[in-house]
């Protein structure tokens, strides 16, 4: 079973994929799209190619735990993932062949912990820009599949 993140945003969104036992993080890029149904389709292109049965959308709430427009931006994204990777094989509609269960994954602190490691690593400028929703994808599914491990 292989898990995908997704670290959505407005121009760019990060993705990451599980080795196929669904315990280490492996493969990690960006999409570069301003258009919600697009990047939507791209990834379920994605879910096909690699054979994923799970997908983990970062959820990012406020610090107090309230939602905010962040938060709802990936709530919408994630019933759009829903609506895309829950039909059946034969509808005719770009969907995938099995249904795909979509959660929402509290991702508070991602991206602050995504700039640090780039800050260790010596990336900066253009390099960080190309890079930091990816390495914020990677978290969200480490801190996922660690969740996994701990039931």
């Amino acid at each position: 079973m292989r898990i995908m993140a997704v670290d959505y945003g407005d121009a760019r969104t990060g993705v990451a994929v599980s080795d196929e036992s669904a315990t280490l993080a492996g493969d990690a890029w960006v999409i570069n799209s301003r258009c919600e149904n697009e990047t939507a389709q791209l990834l379920t292109d994605e879910v096909k190619k690699r054979g994923v049965s799970f997908i983990v959308v970062g959820h990012p709430k406020n610090m107090d735990g309230s939602i905010g427009p962040r938060a709802e931006k990936s709530e919408r994204f994630a019933e759009l993932l829903r609506s895309l990777c829950g039909g059946g094989i034969g509808d005719g509609d770009g969907s995938v062949s099995h249904d795909i269960n979509v959660v929402l994954w509290d991702e508070r602190m991602t991206t602050m912990s995504a700039h640090r490691v780039l800050d260790d690593v010596g990336k900066f400028g253009k390099k960080r820009k190309k890079t930091i929703d990816a390495v914020a994808a990677s978290m969200i599914l480490e801190s996922y599949l660690d969740h996994l491990k701990s039931r």
